[in-house]
Protein backbone atom coordinates (compact mmCIF):
# COMPACT_ATOMS: atom_id res chain seq x y z
CA UNK A 1 0.00 0.00 0.00
CA UNK A 2 1.20 3.56 -1.15
CA UNK A 3 0.14 6.58 0.08
CA UNK A 4 0.58 9.74 -1.81
CA UNK A 5 1.69 12.95 -0.36
CA UNK A 6 0.20 15.76 -1.77
CA UNK A 7 2.61 18.74 -2.92
CA UNK A 8 0.59 21.11 -1.22
CA UNK A 9 1.32 19.60 2.10
CA UNK A 10 5.34 19.09 1.35
CA UNK A 11 5.58 23.20 0.30
CA UNK A 12 3.69 23.52 3.59
CA UNK A 13 5.77 21.37 5.46
CA UNK A 14 8.62 23.24 4.21
CA UNK A 15 7.38 26.41 5.19
CA UNK A 16 6.64 25.43 8.51
CA UNK A 17 10.23 24.22 9.07
CA UNK A 18 11.79 26.80 7.29
CA UNK A 19 9.77 29.13 9.95
CA UNK A 20 10.58 27.19 12.68
CA UNK A 21 14.17 27.08 12.14
CA UNK A 22 14.48 30.84 11.71
CA UNK A 23 12.79 31.22 14.83
CA UNK A 24 14.79 29.31 16.58
CA UNK A 25 17.90 31.07 15.34
CA UNK A 26 16.29 34.38 15.83
CA UNK A 27 15.43 34.09 19.62
CA UNK A 28 18.66 31.49 20.47
CA UNK A 29 21.35 32.87 18.05
CA UNK A 30 24.48 32.50 17.69
CA UNK A 31 23.05 28.82 17.79
CA UNK A 32 25.41 25.82 16.28
CA UNK A 33 23.58 23.63 14.30
CA UNK A 34 23.98 20.61 16.46
CA UNK A 35 21.86 22.74 18.83
CA UNK A 36 19.21 23.65 16.24
CA UNK A 37 18.46 19.97 14.97
CA UNK A 38 18.09 19.33 18.87
CA UNK A 39 15.80 22.05 19.40
CA UNK A 40 13.78 22.16 16.15
CA UNK A 41 13.99 17.98 16.12
CA UNK A 42 14.60 17.75 12.62
CA UNK A 43 17.35 16.05 11.04
CA UNK A 44 21.02 17.19 11.06
CA UNK A 45 20.49 16.88 7.16
CA UNK A 46 17.59 18.56 6.89
CA UNK A 47 18.90 21.13 9.32
CA UNK A 48 21.68 21.73 6.80
CA UNK A 49 19.66 21.93 3.78
CA UNK A 50 17.12 24.76 5.35
CA UNK A 51 20.05 27.07 6.86
CA UNK A 52 22.25 26.69 3.60
CA UNK A 53 18.83 27.98 1.33
CA UNK A 54 18.81 30.96 4.60
CA UNK A 55 22.41 31.71 4.63
CA UNK A 56 22.24 31.68 0.08
CA UNK A 57 19.95 34.40 0.53
CA UNK A 58 21.71 36.35 3.54
CA UNK A 59 18.80 36.15 6.08
CA UNK A 60 21.05 34.16 7.92
CA UNK A 61 24.75 34.05 8.55
CA UNK A 62 27.63 32.47 10.46
CA UNK A 63 29.07 33.80 13.50
CA UNK A 64 31.63 32.62 15.46
CA UNK A 65 30.75 32.36 19.32
CA UNK A 66 32.29 30.96 22.50
CA UNK A 67 31.41 27.47 24.16
CA UNK A 68 31.25 27.60 27.95
CA UNK A 69 33.93 24.88 28.97
CA UNK A 70 35.84 24.59 25.96
CA UNK A 71 39.01 26.36 25.27
CA UNK A 72 40.54 27.04 21.75
CA UNK A 73 39.03 28.15 18.59
CA UNK A 74 35.09 29.71 18.88
CA UNK A 75 32.79 27.51 17.40
CA UNK A 76 30.63 28.39 14.74
CA UNK A 77 26.94 29.28 15.08
CA UNK A 78 24.16 30.39 12.76
CA UNK A 79 22.53 34.56 13.58
CA UNK A 80 20.13 36.14 11.62
CA UNK A 81 21.26 38.29 9.04
CA UNK A 82 18.56 41.71 9.15
CA UNK A 83 21.01 44.41 7.68
CA UNK A 84 19.63 45.33 4.40
CA UNK A 85 16.36 43.61 4.67
CA UNK A 86 13.60 46.22 5.60
CA UNK A 87 9.92 46.49 6.02
CA UNK A 88 7.36 49.48 6.13
CA UNK A 89 4.72 49.10 9.12
CA UNK A 90 1.89 51.64 8.82
CA UNK A 91 -0.97 52.16 11.68
CA UNK A 92 -4.04 53.96 10.50
CA UNK A 93 -5.71 56.15 13.37
CA UNK A 94 -8.61 58.47 13.46
CA UNK A 95 -7.08 61.64 11.48
CA UNK A 96 -3.62 60.71 11.71
CA UNK A 97 -1.76 58.17 10.47
CA UNK A 98 1.98 56.71 11.84
CA UNK A 99 4.56 55.42 9.21
CA UNK A 100 7.59 53.59 9.71
CA UNK A 101 10.71 52.39 8.63
CA UNK A 102 12.17 48.75 10.22
CA UNK A 103 14.34 46.27 9.31
CA UNK A 104 13.66 42.39 9.57
CA UNK A 105 14.90 42.56 13.76
CA UNK A 106 12.02 44.94 14.28
CA UNK A 107 14.66 47.72 15.15
CA UNK A 108 12.96 51.29 14.21
CA UNK A 109 14.65 53.01 11.28
CA UNK A 110 12.60 56.09 10.95
CA UNK A 111 8.92 56.93 12.21
CA UNK A 112 6.64 60.08 11.53
CA UNK A 113 3.29 60.52 12.55
CA UNK A 114 1.56 62.76 9.85
CA UNK A 115 -2.57 64.36 9.78
CA UNK A 116 -4.50 62.05 7.98
CA UNK A 117 -8.07 62.40 6.10
CA UNK A 118 -9.89 61.70 2.91
CA UNK A 119 -11.95 64.69 1.65
CA UNK A 120 -14.99 63.89 -0.33
CA UNK A 121 -14.19 63.30 -4.17
CA UNK A 122 -10.64 61.19 -2.50
CA UNK A 123 -9.92 57.61 -3.19
CA UNK A 124 -9.43 56.21 0.59
CA UNK A 125 -6.58 53.96 -1.26
CA UNK A 126 -5.44 57.11 -3.15
CA UNK A 127 -5.03 58.80 -0.17
CA UNK A 128 -2.75 55.39 1.85
CA UNK A 129 -0.91 55.62 -1.61
CA UNK A 130 0.04 58.89 -1.46
CA UNK A 131 1.50 59.40 2.05
CA UNK A 132 3.58 55.94 1.10
CA UNK A 133 5.04 57.39 -2.04
CA UNK A 134 5.58 60.69 0.46
CA UNK A 135 7.47 59.02 3.15
CA UNK A 136 9.55 56.96 0.55
CA UNK A 137 10.10 60.45 -0.95
CA UNK A 138 11.28 62.27 2.48
CA UNK A 139 13.63 58.81 3.11
CA UNK A 140 14.92 57.77 0.17
CA UNK A 141 18.91 57.77 1.09
CA UNK A 142 17.41 54.98 4.16
CA UNK A 143 15.74 52.66 1.75
CA UNK A 144 17.24 49.42 1.20
CA UNK A 145 15.53 46.14 0.21
CA UNK A 146 12.17 46.86 0.98
CA UNK A 147 10.34 43.44 1.71
CA UNK A 148 6.69 43.80 2.68
CA UNK A 149 3.91 46.36 4.24
CA UNK A 150 2.28 45.69 7.24
CA UNK A 151 -0.91 47.99 7.97
CA UNK A 152 -3.31 47.70 11.53
CA UNK A 153 -6.55 49.53 11.75
CA UNK A 154 -9.34 49.52 14.46
CA UNK A 155 -11.81 48.39 11.83
CA UNK A 156 -13.32 45.10 10.87
CA UNK A 157 -10.59 43.70 8.87
CA UNK A 158 -10.85 40.48 6.62
CA UNK A 159 -7.01 39.99 7.16
CA UNK A 160 -6.76 36.80 4.91
CA UNK A 161 -7.75 38.44 1.92
CA UNK A 162 -6.74 42.46 2.67
CA UNK A 163 -10.08 43.93 3.27
CA UNK A 164 -10.91 46.67 5.44
CA UNK A 165 -14.65 45.62 5.96
CA UNK A 166 -15.99 49.21 7.60
CA UNK A 167 -14.56 51.41 9.86
CA UNK A 168 -15.42 54.02 12.58
CA UNK A 169 -13.25 56.75 11.50
CA UNK A 170 -13.34 56.38 7.48
CA UNK A 171 -16.29 56.41 5.21
CA UNK A 172 -15.16 53.37 3.50
CA UNK A 173 -16.94 49.86 2.61
CA UNK A 174 -15.12 46.78 1.98
CA UNK A 175 -11.69 48.61 0.47
CA UNK A 176 -9.56 45.84 -0.83
CA UNK A 177 -6.09 47.48 0.51
CA UNK A 178 -4.04 44.42 0.39
CA UNK A 179 -4.57 43.33 -2.95
CA UNK A 180 -4.47 46.99 -4.37
CA UNK A 181 -1.04 47.58 -2.39
CA UNK A 182 -0.06 44.41 -3.66
CA UNK A 183 -0.84 45.82 -7.28
CA UNK A 184 1.08 48.98 -6.78
CA UNK A 185 4.15 47.92 -5.22
CA UNK A 186 4.79 44.25 -6.02
CA UNK A 187 5.37 43.63 -2.26
CA UNK A 188 3.17 41.28 0.34
CA UNK A 189 0.85 42.85 2.55
CA UNK A 190 -0.16 42.20 5.71
CA UNK A 191 -3.54 43.88 7.25
CA UNK A 192 -4.99 43.22 10.86
CA UNK A 193 -6.60 45.11 13.55
CA UNK A 194 -4.87 47.13 15.56
CA UNK A 195 -5.56 44.91 18.97
CA UNK A 196 -4.98 42.11 17.19
CA UNK A 197 -1.54 43.14 16.02
CA UNK A 198 -0.83 44.53 19.80
CA UNK A 199 -2.39 40.97 21.07
CA UNK A 200 0.58 39.13 18.82
CA UNK A 201 3.28 41.32 20.05
CA UNK A 202 2.71 40.99 23.29
CA UNK A 203 3.10 36.94 22.44
CA UNK A 204 5.78 37.17 20.32
CA UNK A 205 8.05 39.77 22.81
CA UNK A 206 6.72 38.86 25.67
CA UNK A 207 -8.27 41.55 24.31
CA UNK A 208 -7.34 38.50 21.21
CA UNK A 209 -7.29 35.04 22.00
CA UNK A 210 -4.17 33.01 21.37
CA UNK A 211 -4.30 29.33 21.56
CA UNK A 212 -1.28 27.28 20.88
CA UNK A 213 0.47 29.81 20.42
CA UNK A 214 -1.51 31.17 17.49
CA UNK A 215 -4.17 34.22 17.13
CA UNK A 216 -7.21 32.29 17.15
CA UNK A 217 -9.87 33.04 14.19
CA UNK A 218 -12.28 31.43 12.06
CA UNK A 219 -11.42 31.43 8.05
CA UNK A 220 -10.40 34.70 6.75
CA UNK A 221 -11.63 36.74 9.96
CA UNK A 222 -9.47 38.47 12.45
CA UNK A 223 -9.44 37.80 16.25
CA UNK A 224 -12.33 36.51 18.04
CA UNK A 225 -14.68 40.01 18.54
CA UNK A 226 -15.51 40.64 21.66
CA UNK A 227 -15.74 44.66 21.25
CA UNK A 228 -19.19 44.33 19.05
CA UNK A 229 -20.93 42.01 21.55
CA UNK A 230 -24.65 43.50 22.02
CA UNK A 231 -24.48 44.36 26.03
CA UNK A 232 -27.12 47.08 25.30
CA UNK A 233 -29.77 46.56 23.57
CA UNK A 234 -31.37 50.66 23.13
CA UNK A 235 -27.84 51.79 23.10
CA UNK A 236 -26.20 53.51 19.95
CA UNK A 237 -25.68 52.05 16.88
CA UNK A 238 -22.35 50.91 16.17
CA UNK A 239 -20.25 51.58 12.92
CA UNK A 240 -20.50 47.46 12.86
CA UNK A 241 -24.64 48.47 11.93
CA UNK A 242 -25.27 46.53 15.25
CA UNK A 243 -27.18 48.38 18.18
CA UNK A 244 -25.28 48.84 21.54
CA UNK A 245 -22.15 46.96 21.32
CA UNK A 246 -19.65 46.50 23.96
CA UNK A 247 -17.49 49.28 22.22
CA UNK A 248 -20.11 51.39 22.38
CA UNK A 249 -20.49 51.28 25.71
CA UNK A 250 -16.96 51.04 27.75
CA UNK A 251 -14.96 52.66 24.62
CA UNK A 252 -13.23 55.97 25.94
CA UNK A 253 -15.07 58.46 23.92
CA UNK A 254 -18.24 56.89 25.75
CA UNK A 255 -16.84 56.90 29.40
CA UNK A 256 -15.95 60.55 29.22
CA UNK A 257 -19.78 61.40 27.53
CA UNK A 258 -20.72 59.29 30.63
CA UNK A 259 -18.46 61.13 33.12
CA UNK A 260 -19.54 64.74 31.82
CA UNK A 261 -23.12 63.98 31.90
CA UNK A 262 -22.78 62.29 35.63
CA UNK A 263 -20.73 65.14 37.07
CA UNK A 264 -23.58 67.70 36.58
CA UNK A 265 -25.32 65.74 39.26
CA UNK A 266 -22.32 65.46 41.33
CA UNK A 267 -20.73 69.19 41.84
CA UNK A 268 -18.51 67.92 44.52
CA UNK A 269 -16.68 65.06 42.01
CA UNK A 270 -13.33 66.23 40.84
CA UNK A 271 -14.44 66.13 37.74
CA UNK A 272 -16.58 69.70 38.27
CA UNK A 273 -13.22 71.32 37.27
CA UNK A 274 -11.86 73.74 34.45
CA UNK A 275 -10.69 70.79 32.66
CA UNK A 276 -14.37 69.38 32.61
CA UNK A 277 -15.85 72.64 32.29
CA UNK A 278 -13.46 73.80 29.34
CA UNK A 279 -14.66 70.19 27.16
CA UNK A 280 -10.67 69.25 28.24
CA UNK A 281 -11.65 66.21 29.97
CA UNK A 282 -9.15 63.39 29.28
CA UNK A 283 -9.19 60.10 30.56
CA UNK A 284 -6.22 60.76 32.09
CA UNK A 285 -7.38 63.41 34.19
CA UNK A 286 -9.82 60.64 34.97
CA UNK A 287 -7.46 58.09 36.10
CA UNK A 288 -5.93 60.86 38.46
CA UNK A 289 -9.55 61.39 40.08
CA UNK A 290 -9.89 57.86 40.69
CA UNK A 291 -6.67 57.87 42.12
CA UNK A 292 -7.67 60.44 44.41
CA UNK A 293 -10.36 58.63 45.34
CA UNK A 294 -13.11 60.60 43.68
CA UNK A 295 -16.13 58.23 44.37
CA UNK A 296 -18.07 59.18 41.33
CA UNK A 297 -15.27 58.31 39.23
CA UNK A 298 -14.61 55.21 41.03
CA UNK A 299 -18.14 54.10 40.37
CA UNK A 300 -17.80 54.62 36.46
CA UNK A 301 -14.62 52.49 36.31
CA UNK A 302 -15.80 49.67 38.17
CA UNK A 303 -19.12 49.45 35.85
CA UNK A 304 -16.36 49.41 33.13
CA UNK A 305 -14.84 46.41 34.56
CA UNK A 306 -18.22 45.05 35.44
CA UNK A 307 -19.52 45.10 31.71
CA UNK A 308 -16.21 43.86 30.29
CA UNK A 309 -16.03 41.09 33.12
CA UNK A 310 -19.35 40.14 31.84
CA UNK A 311 -18.25 39.52 28.51
CA UNK A 312 -14.81 38.13 29.63
CA UNK A 313 -16.67 35.80 31.58
CA UNK A 314 -17.90 33.61 28.69
CA UNK A 315 -15.02 33.54 26.88
CA UNK A 316 -13.49 32.03 29.90
CA UNK A 317 -16.08 29.45 30.24
CA UNK A 318 -15.68 28.72 26.47
CA UNK A 319 -11.32 28.47 26.24
CA UNK A 320 -10.28 28.54 29.82
CA UNK A 321 -6.93 30.45 29.45
CA UNK A 322 -4.69 31.05 32.19
CA UNK A 323 -4.10 34.68 31.61
CA UNK A 324 -6.17 37.87 30.10
CA UNK A 325 -4.12 40.54 28.73
CA UNK A 326 -5.75 43.93 29.45
CA UNK A 327 -4.36 46.98 27.33
CA UNK A 328 -5.85 50.03 28.17
CA UNK A 329 -5.31 53.60 29.03
CA UNK A 330 -7.51 52.38 32.40
CA UNK A 331 -4.50 49.62 33.55
CA UNK A 332 -3.23 52.73 35.25
CA UNK A 333 -6.64 52.22 38.13
CA UNK A 334 -6.36 48.89 37.84
CA UNK A 335 -6.54 48.31 41.32
CA UNK A 336 -10.59 49.77 40.72
CA UNK A 337 -10.68 47.98 36.86
CA UNK A 338 -9.51 44.43 37.61
CA UNK A 339 -11.50 43.62 40.74
CA UNK A 340 -14.46 44.25 38.86
CA UNK A 341 -13.47 42.00 35.86
CA UNK A 342 -12.40 39.51 38.44
CA UNK A 343 -15.92 39.45 40.20
CA UNK A 344 -17.93 39.09 37.07
CA UNK A 345 -15.77 36.20 36.09
CA UNK A 346 -15.78 34.56 39.73
CA UNK A 347 -19.38 34.90 39.74
CA UNK A 348 -20.32 34.09 35.57
CA UNK A 349 -17.78 31.18 35.16
CA UNK A 350 -17.00 27.90 36.16
CA UNK A 351 -14.99 27.47 39.34
CA UNK A 352 -12.52 25.30 38.25
CA UNK A 353 -11.70 27.78 35.15
CA UNK A 354 -12.28 31.07 37.00
CA UNK A 355 -9.75 30.38 40.31
CA UNK A 356 -6.80 29.94 37.47
CA UNK A 357 -6.95 32.92 35.64
CA UNK A 358 -4.70 35.43 35.72
CA UNK A 359 -5.29 39.54 34.80
CA UNK A 360 -2.42 41.22 33.94
CA UNK A 361 -1.26 45.16 32.28
CA UNK A 362 0.39 44.19 28.92
CA UNK A 363 4.06 44.72 28.79
CA UNK A 364 3.80 47.32 25.55
CA UNK A 365 1.81 50.17 25.25
CA UNK A 366 0.23 50.11 21.58
CA UNK A 367 1.69 53.11 20.05
CA UNK A 368 3.33 53.71 16.99
CA UNK A 369 3.97 50.76 14.34
CA UNK A 370 5.48 48.53 17.11
CA UNK A 371 2.25 46.14 16.45
CA UNK A 372 2.25 46.23 12.86
CA UNK A 373 6.00 45.41 13.34
CA UNK A 374 4.82 41.76 14.97
CA UNK A 375 2.90 41.25 11.85
CA UNK A 376 6.51 41.20 9.93
CA UNK A 377 7.79 39.06 12.68
CA UNK A 378 4.72 36.54 12.61
CA UNK A 379 5.11 35.91 9.05
CA UNK A 380 8.73 35.07 9.52
CA UNK A 381 8.09 32.66 11.77
CA UNK A 382 5.41 31.29 10.41
CA UNK A 383 8.07 30.93 6.81
CA UNK A 384 4.83 32.80 4.74
CA UNK A 385 7.48 35.67 4.65
CA UNK A 386 10.59 33.98 4.08
CA UNK A 387 9.31 31.80 1.15
CA UNK A 388 8.91 34.74 -0.82
CA UNK A 389 11.95 36.67 0.26
CA UNK A 390 13.52 33.41 -0.78
CA UNK A 391 11.68 33.01 -3.71
CA UNK A 392 13.22 36.19 -5.11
Amino acid sequence: MSIEVQPSHIDQIKQTNIGLVYRLIDQHGPISRIALSKKAQLAPASITKITRELIDVHLVKEAEFPELGFRGRPAIGLKIDSEGWQFLCIRINKGSIVIGLRDLSSHLLVEEELPFSVLQGQSFLDCIVDEIDHFFFRHQSDLERLTAISITINAIVDPVNGIIHSSSYYDIQDIPLGTFLRQRTGLPIFLQHGITAWTIAESLYGAGIMTAGQILHAGNHSVVEIGHTQIDPDGERCYCGNVGCLETVVGIKNILQKARYLAEQHPDSIINTTAANTGSLTIDFLCQAAIEGDPLVTEIIYDVGERIGRIIAIMVNIFNPERILIGSPLNSVQHILYPAIQQQITQRSLPGYSQQVDIVATQFDNTGTFPAAALIKQSLYSGELLIELMQG
